[in-house]
């Protein structure tokens, strides 16, 4: 069953890629149709002029996929706007790639995207036919197949078990056409070998200094708790022995009594730093894994809390400790500010990546310039070079969506 179950997830994911593909495929043979027009147009010198509205069409669309495609798996810079000038853009190696691409996605993509759109509506079409087989007549034939005359129940639950054909049909092609139609932006919509990479090193630079900053923050939150919570209660711990030392002699009860705050001001010192060890890196980690932490994050959260858990193996420990954190910090949000009922967190691998989810159905309109943890822990993701996406119109629901490499 858990083969099955396995199987069922890949296949919605995969029907969730080419559904996605679908809609850049249909944008894509637009423009490829459109490019065919304005080619045809420039023998005569009219389409000249419509040449660089058509390649910032291929830019746009192309940027489309490779922001569709950044989601689901190793992102893809943007490579910028297009050259000023015909001859400059025609001479661009990138959109010479684009243009390729759009000539695949919008022929190969489309009829992947259309294929995986088909068969589930075959399917379930044929398997709900014993229920209105009655409303066709005799001589219209089965769904599809109208040479196929349906005499009765019988025949009609033969057109059923064609429908789990189908079925089957979709559930194993689909992560195979979803790679199908994904493989030509891979392929072409990256920079070429060559090309100024000035954008990603600038990505990079915004990273490393967002890495920076993070850091130092989470410095100063460790300082923070040290100074004014753990050393105040050892200085307490440490005037608490000097008074029962020098009562111990003149009134032994009431050392007693301060030996006893001294214990508690102790332990909850003890109490303290465990708090901040756990914010370095929590040792449920280690114990239990990322699955096990998260779970623990449901289980104390004041909002009823649906956790799923999909990861195979372990990620690195620094990949693992910014995915808790941030559906901790984000759990935290959801109770504080959102005012929501319940809050959903899924956490799946898929390859190289790790995606991290927090849906809450609370009033929405979450904002990061208003102080909510949102601007930390966009920074802690983009620090391990990962990606942050909010969704929270005014009314909710609100949506975050974290992906980050999951190298081991």
């Amino acid at each position: 069953m858990e083969f099955v179950r396995g199987r069922f997830r890949a296949a919605v994911t995969a029907l969730e890629h080419l559904v996605g593909g679908l809609g850049t495929a249909v944008l894509a043979l637009g423009v490829l149709l459109g490019t065919v027009v304005v080619a045809a147009a420039c023998v005569g010198g009219v389409g000249l002029l419509l040449v660089p509205g058509i390649l910032q069409a291929v830019r746009s669309v192309a940027d489309r996929e490779r922001a569709r495609l950044s989601r689901w798996g190793t992102p893809i810079p943007a490579p910028g706007p297009v050259p000023a000038g015909l001859r400059p853009a025609l001479r661009d190696p990138v959109l010479r790639r684009e243009l390729r691409w759009v000539a695949v996605h919008g022929t190969l993509g489309f009829g992947a995207g259309l294929l995986a759109l088909v068969l589930p509506l075959y399917a379930v079409q044929d398997m709900t036919f014993p229920l209105w087989y009655r409303l066709v007549p005799p001589e219209a034939g089965a769904p599809g197949l109208g040479w196929w005359h349906i005499d009765g129940l019988g025949d009609a639950l033969v057109v059923a078990v064609l429908g789990i054909g189908w079925l089957v049909l979709a559930v194993t092609t689909g992560p195979a056409l979803a790679r199908i139609q994904a493989r030509p932006g891979r392929r072409l919509l990256p920079p070429p070998p060559g090309v100024d990479l000035s954008l990603r090193v600038a990505e990079l630079t915004a990273t490393r200094a967002a890495a920076l900053d993070a850091h130092a923050v989470e410095l100063r939150r460790i300082e923070r708790s040290l100074h004014d919570g753990t050393q105040n209660r050892l200085v307490a711990v440490n005037v608490l022995l000097g008074a029962a030392r020098r009562a111990v002699r003149r009134d032994p009860d009431r050392a007693d009594e301060i030996l006893e705050r001294a214990q508690d001001a102790a332990e909850q010192a003890l109490g303290e730093l465990r708090t901040v060890v756990r914010g370095i890196l929590p040792p449920v980690l280690g114990d239990r894994g990322l699955s096990g932490a998260l779970a623990g994050l449901a289980a104390e959260c004041a909002v009823p809390c649906r956790l799923a858990v999909d990861v195979d193996g372990r990620c690195a420990a620094a990949v693992e400790a910014t995915a808790y954190f941030v559906v901790a910090e984000a759990l935290t949000n959801v109770v504080r500010h959102s005012g929501a009922s319940a809050v959903e967190v899924a956490v799946r691998r898929e390859g190289d990546r790790l995606f991290v989810t927090v849906t809450d159905d609370g009033r929405g309109d979450a904002d990061e310039t208003r102080g909510s943890g949102l601007t930390g822990i966009r920074r802690r993701v983009e620090a391990y070079d990962g990606r942050m996406t909010l969704t929270s119109p005014p009314g909710g629901p609100t949506r975050m969506h974290v992906e980050l490499p999951c190298g081991s």
